[in-house]
């Protein structure tokens, strides 16, 4: 049985926030998806979550984005990628 969880919600918000708690980073996030386990490992280790456009890299013990596509694309210079609590 695996503890991992199966779905979270990212949040694309400007670098530039200040603050990024999660009340706020979903006041101003410019994109949110959610995505669910695929059942793959990604590039970097991490188990691989994909929905909505975006294909992500997690690491579901600390939730931290370790890798991202947003559309087929890597992430734009001054956003960043955040997990939703």
């Amino acid at each position: 049985m695996t503890t991992e969880s199966q779905r979270f919600t990212v949040l694309l918000v400007p670098e530039y926030v200040e603050n990024k708690d999660t009340a706020s980073a979903q006041d101003v996030a410019v994109r949110s998806a959610v995505v669910e386990a695929t059942g793959e490992t990604g590039e970097t280790g991490y188990p691989r979550y994909a929905g909505d456009g975006i294909v992500a890299d997690i690491d579901p013990r600390t939730r931290t984005v370790e890798a991202l596509l947003v559309d087929g694309a890597e992430l734009d210079y001054g956003l960043s990628a955040l997990v939703a609590s």
